[in-house]
Order: C-alpha cells, then sequence, then structure tokens
C-alpha cells in the first residue's frame, strides 16, 4: 500500500494566509485554497472558520501529517491577514507560536519561532496575489496555533528557547511518510548497490547537509555517497557486512557530535545531548567555568563554536579533534560488534558557518581512493 504524504505546519500558514487574503479582494469567504510548495507539489486544503471583515480576515487549515502522523497532526493553523496603508508583507506570530529566547536558531531573539521557507511560501502567495488583483498596499499577517502553547511542552522547543508555543517548520512544504523500518531498508539496498557498482571505498553522510558540502564545498560527486539519515549505526553495519574496503564518514557537527558520544540514532526523540558533550570535552583543555555554562546554554552547535573559539582557538582545535577521534571510536566499535571484518574508517566533520571543523589524517588519501574529483590537498 502506498504511504500517503502530508504537508507541513508551514504550507498550512501559507495557504491560510493567502485564502485570507484572497476573501479580502473577493469580499467573500472561500471554501478551500491551495499553494505549490518548494517540493513542487500542489496542496489543496479545506478552509476553516472563516472570518471576514472590510480590511481584513481570518481562517484555517487542518494539519495533515499524512501516514507520518506527529505530535502536529490535526491541529489548526490560523492566518489572520490585515490591508495596511504602507507597503511591504509583516508577517509575525500569534497566540501559540513560539518566540525565540537564545541565539543559535534561525531567526533573531525576540522574533516568532517562523522558519524561513515557511515565510517565504507566505511572501510568494501574497505578492502573487497582489500582482492578481491590482493592490499596492501592504498586508499584516500573524500566525497563530490555538493548541501550539499545550503541543510544544511535549517537544524541544522549550529546551531550544523557544516560549510559549510551537515553530512554524516545512523545507519542503511536503512531509513524507516513511516507517524506520523501511528507511532502514533502503539505506541497505542503497549500499549493496553501491558496492556492486561502485567500487571498494564508500562515503557516508548523515543528511543533505553532509551531501550539500561534499558537492559543493569539497567538490566530490556523489555517486559514491550515501545519505543515512539518523541511522548512522545501521548504515555502518550494512557498509561492513557488504563488504567495503573503506568508509568515508562525512557530516555537519550537529549529527556527527552525537556519534562522538557513542550515540547511533541521532534523532532528536532517542537523544539530544550535544551541548553535554561538546561541554565536557571543553572541560578536558579549558579550566574556565563560564566557558563551560555558557556552551551549556547553548541551542545549537554553531553557537557553542562561536564560544570556544572566541576564548582560545587552540583550545576549540583541541575539543574537535578529541571529538573526531571518539566519533571514529565508536564507530569501529560498532562495527567489530556487528562483523569480523572491520573496513578502514576516516572522518570529517564540518559546520555551515565555520567550514572544515576536523578530520581524520587518512582523509585525503580515503578520498583519492574513491578515485573520484576533489579539491583536496594535503594542506587542508
Amino acid at each position: 500500500m502506498e504511504l500517503k504524504k502530508g504537508y507541513t505546519t508551514g504550507t498550512c500558514a501559507a495557504i491560510a494566509s493567502k485564502a485570507a487574503l484572497k476573501m479580502i479582494f473577493l469580499n467573500k469567504t472561500i471554501k478551500k485554497e491551495s499553494v505549490l510548495t518548494p517540493k513542487g507539489i500542489i496542496v489543496e486544503a479545506e478552509i476553516l472558520e472563516p472570518k471576514l471583515n472590510k480590511n481584513s480576515a481570518v481562517c484555517a487549515v487542518k494539519k495533515y501529517s499524512g501516514n507520518d502522523p506527529d505530535i502536529t497532526n490535526g491541529i489548526l493553523i490560523f492566518a489572520d491577514v490585515t490591508l495596511t496603508k504602507t507597503k511591504g508583507i509583516s508577517i509575525d506570530g500569534g497566540k501559540g507560536v513560539g518566540r525565540v529566547t537564545k541565539s543559535g536558531l534561525a531567526q533573531k531573539i525576540g522574533s516568532a519561532a517562523i522558519n524561513d521557507v515557511p515565510k517565504q511560501m507566505i511572501i510568494n502567495n501574497i505578492k502573487n496575489l497582489f500582482d492578481k488583483f491590482g493592490y499596492n498596499g501592504g498586508v499584516k499577517v500573524t500566525i497563530s496555533v490555538p493548541s501550539g502553547e499545550k503541543i510544544a511542552k511535549k517537544t524541544f522547543n522549550p529546551r531550544l528557547g523557544i516560549i510559549g508555543g510551537i515553530s512554524i517548520l516545512g523545507t519542503t512544504g511536503i512531509v513524507e511518510p516513511m516507517s524506520e523500518k523501511a528507511i532502514i531498508d533502503t539505506i541497505k539496498a542503497e549500499i549493496n548497490v553501491k558496492r556492486a557498482n561502485e567500487g571498494e571505498y564508500i562515503i557516508i553522510s548523515p543528511g543533505n547537509y553532509g551531501l550539500d558540502f561534499i558537492k559543493k564545498e569539497l567538490n566530490i560527486n556523489l555517486d559514491k555517497a550515501v545519505k543515512c539519515g539518523n541511522f548512522i549505526g545501521e548504515a555502518l553495519d550494512f557498509a561492513a557486512k557488504a563488504g567495503f574496503k573503506g568508509i568515508i564518514l562525512i557530516g555537519h557537527i550537529g549529527k556527527f557530535i552525537k556519534l562522538s558520544g557513542g550515540i547511533m540514532n541521532t534523532h532528536s526523540k532517542n537523544s539530544d545531548c550535544r551541548m553535554e558533550i561538546i561541554a565536557a570535552n571543553t572541560a578536558l583543555f579549558c579550566e574556565n567555568l563560564s566557558v563551560i555554562k555558557k556552551i551549556m546554554e547553548c541551542v545549537s552547535t554553531d553557537e557553542a563554536i562561536n564560544i570556544i573559539k572566541n576564548h582560545s582557538q587552540n583550545i576549540l582545535d583541541n575539543v574537535m579533534k578529541t571529538l573526531a577521534n571518539k566519533a571514529l571510536f565508536y564507530a569501529e566499535r560498532r562495527i567489530k560488534n556487528n562483523v569480523c571484518f572491520s573496513p578502514e574508517l576516516s572522518f570529517l566533520t564540518f559546520s555551515n558557518v565555520h567550514g572544515i571543523l576536523e578530520k581524520s589524517e587518512n582523509f585525503t588519501e580515503m578520498i583519492k581512493k574513491l578515485d573520484l574529483f576533489s579539491n583536496l590537498n594535503d594542506n587542508d
């Protein structure tokens, strides 16, 4: 049976915003509205609880997660749209949408927790209606989630310093339904295909950040790379059992920091001890307790790295080397516990802000064994 796709809270907010503005321009309520998601899929949803005034309108869209239901499935996302004399598009969060209280997130302190992609979806759809109806003024959009504050208590938002509600999220606009077993089976199948067709060395990366970095920053094509998502342990097992002589781990520090703590499934529902791991390893080289305390208050690895770097570049270098060595240790131990043959491992971790943070001594040599084009050299 084919699993049904859903759509994100960001898509709901965009549909509700578009519907509310269209209601104002048409001077009537509407029953359905649709938007084109960044994924290229058109999503149509029923418009609920519409309210229309002269220069404003409110309506809601119900979140639908398809066959991948999460805690936000079935909640109502409201958009309150008001025409303004001042030109431009103002987007803010109302009741049930969280507020950012700590640095290190995509949104500034004090801002509503509405991520950039949903914001852009709202802006694009509103601009299209401006053009269609010949409107030259501005609008204020307020997104609210009546049940958001209650739901947020069951998420990681409070830990991230997002208070008062949920985040409006989504990078593709679509919720892709896949069970864990289906994902793991897909990873296994892809690794086996790579072994049969691409040689004896493989790159494993947790996510899209890693793949983008491999392609754009390292100038390596992706033919021999596999995205393992949160399932680093299973990917290591499959690659070793498939008979690869070498495994190259390349990933964002946000994921690999967990591997350095021996965590093989990096999903936040299983673990989020990034700051604890960074703080503990920083304490090995830094006696300044205030630095450790600041790290423990961070919400992102980039923010923690900034704190260490501003204190001492030498300490940061030592911390990153220690974390890399521990990540390799746990990866090697995982493989040895599951197979007799142990392939050679190499490692590189990076940050989108700081670039390459650390790589193993054998990294460049392992890349050469892939027989791929790379801009790496021995001085990298």
